[in-house]
């Protein structure tokens, strides 16, 4: 997976802060170019006596562009490139901007609401991570205020399939890229109290999920951590293991979604709001 374009969407506020110093930190440990966007609404065109209104419609869009643009410049500082994109809804205004310029990847802040540290979902996500055709970095709440200097290690989400399978491979290159440790792990969600057989299913799956991450650390020229995460709900299991303050989480796209598209699954998904780190999805391989 390559990382020698990093595309940040910026809004004014603690979001478009905490998106953006995830975009400058993956600048710096992958020697990137960054290029930083604000996506604005189209003006439209009127004729007759509204086209004053129009002129000043178009002249106020422009103000916040730049002064947008100005407070990008302060946080990033003048190692970037700053452009303003037009499009009805900013997400998609993103993914077209990154076809265009040929982005290798696309990273945005947390939408507002939730909770400090957890990412939570807005529509400019979930445009991106239903349509984009590159990679979509989300940072969590806060990330801003405090960012770590470095990244520390790479954990994938690990479920069988040629999905996953691919993801471990970019994920591989992108560890060796950044220089950090890689980490599988496969979540196995069970009910609270279980009778006989379900405990006997539930034995099979986590021995099925260990021996399927063992086979997928299996030859890596990288040394790669595995662990199996058991709780009743994603977040739990989650929680049972430890997370480094420089940790990324990075999952595939579903295995439903459209070729070389961003998808996200119900699990994925789950895995976004549930995370204190930021997360990249994959977009799906053929």
């Amino acid at each position: 997976m390559k990382l020698d374009d990093v595309l940040a969407g910026y809004v004014p506020g603690a979001g478009g802060r905490d998106g953006l110093a995830l975009a400058v930190l993956l600048r710096e440990r992958a020697k990137a170019r960054l290029t930083v966007a604000t996506v604005q609404p189209p003006a439209r065109a009127t004729p007759g006596p509204a086209r004053a209104e129009e002129s000043a419609w178009r002249a106020y869009l422009a103000e916040q562009a730049a002064a947008t643009l100005a407070q990008a410049r302060e946080l990033a500082g003048d190692r970037a490139e700053y452009i303003t994109h037009t499009h009805r809804g900013s997400g998609r205004g993103l993914v077209e901007l990154a076809r265009k310029r040929g982005a290798d990847v696309v990273v945005i802040g947390p939408a507002p609401g939730g909770g400090r540290g957890r990412i939570a979902v807005g529509s400019t996500a979930d445009q991106l991570l239903h349509s984009s055709s590159v990679p979509v970095l989300l940072a969590p709440h806060g990330y801003g205020d405090a960012p770590p200097a470095a990244f520390d290690r790479l954990t994938v989400a690990y479920r069988r399939g040629p999905g996953c399978d691919a993801a471990v491979k970019d994920a591989t290159s992108t560890a060796a890229l950044l220089d950090v440790p890689l980490r599988l792990v496969t979540l196995v969600i069970s009910s609270g109290r279980r009778a006989r057989i379900e405990e006997e299913m539930l034995v099979r799956l986590r021995d099925q999920a260990a021996a399927d991450l063992r086979a997928m650390a299996r030859g890596r020229r990288r040394h790669v951590e595995v662990e199996v995460l058991e709780g009743r709900n994603v977040a739990q299991a989650l929680a049972t293991t430890s997370w480094l303050p420089g940790e990324m989480i990075i999952c595939a796209s579903s295995d439903t979604g459209p070729l070389r598209r961003v998808f996200l699954g119900d699990t994925s998904i789950k895995i976004v709001k549930a995370a204190t780190c930021p997360v990249m999805i994959l977009t799906r391989q053929p």
